[in-house]
């Protein structure tokens, strides 16, 4: 008797129906579009408003101090949604998901692919709401800093989905993944990413995990340059941030090989 073999690897148009799928059933979650959308905005009005200096250029006249907000904020949204997506995603596929794909013609490949797809366009969501408000107030900048900036937003959502990942297979609940997105709040004022930070919590700051994609997606903007109280302070050197990112980046991938080890040891 001759066994027949199906071929697993989904093609582009089973992954994309599944996309939409997830896509649509992340969409009618209000409860999570309310922390990836509505409450970044909220603390952007928040902010924009405290700070009276928003309409000032930055030190190297690339835009306006409300650019500068406006994009710290679009990165919080961003990273909450490619956190949540991708943390939900490790305890799903820990949780038996992984056991169910393998009756379909769906491929763990397919699936990771898809959740990618879905976490790129969600965290696109807060980036427009954001910066189509920023618009209309006090954000000025270059035309093609406004996409550059856009992008690298949306970009630095990879390392911090490691960051997702990491808490999702660790600890496998979504009681976890939330603690994760939740934390993001704490890393986002640490990093110096929500006010001006001085003294030891800002020379604290820059061994924070959030601290090195704050200062890069800021970076076409300030160039490196701070200010304590309002006055100029000084100047960071470009790899400072890249050296942040490199080392958190890998500190995630490693949180991440643990927590697939362990749940590999378990089964």
């Amino acid at each position: 008797m001759t066994t027949v073999q199906i071929k697993k690897t989904p093609g582009p148009l089973r992954i994309l129906k599944y996309t939409k799928y997830d896509l649509v059933r992340n969409l009618r979650m209000f409860a999570t579009l309310f922390f990836i959308v509505v409450l970044p905005l909220f603390m952007y009005f928040i902010f924009s408003m405290v700070y009276d200096f928003g309409s000032q250029k930055t030190f190297n006249g690339a835009g306006t101090v409300g650019a500068v907000i406006m994009v710290a904020m679009a990165l919080y949204g961003s990273l909450t949604a490619v956190i949540s997506l991708a943390g939900s995603a490790a305890v799903e596929l820990s949780q038996g998901w992984g056991r169910q794909l393998a009756l379909t013609p769906m491929s763990k490949a397919g699936y990771i692919v898809s959740k990618i797809l879905v976490a790129t366009v969600i965290s696109l969501l807060p980036v427009l709401a954001i910066y189509v408000t920023g618009y209309f107030r006090d954000a000025e900048m270059a035309p093609q800093l406004w996409i550059l900036t856009a992008l690298m937003v949306i970009g630095s959502g990879v390392i911090f989905a490691l960051y997702g990942l990491m808490y999702g297979l660790l600890f496998r609940s979504e009681s976890a993944v939330s603690a994760a997105s939740g934390s993001l709040v704490v890393l986002m004022f640490l990093g110096n990413a929500f006010t001006p930070l001085s003294g030891f919590l800002m020379d604290f700051s820059v061994y924070t995990p959030i601290w090195g994609v704050n200062q890069l997606v800021k970076w076409p903007l300030t160039e490196g340059y701070y200010s304590v109280n309002g006055e100029f302070a000084g100047q960071y050197e470009l790899w400072q941030p890249l050296l942040n990112i490199a080392v958190w980046t890998l500190v995630f991938i490693i949180g991440c090989m643990i927590g697939v080890k362990r749940h590999t040891a378990r089964k």
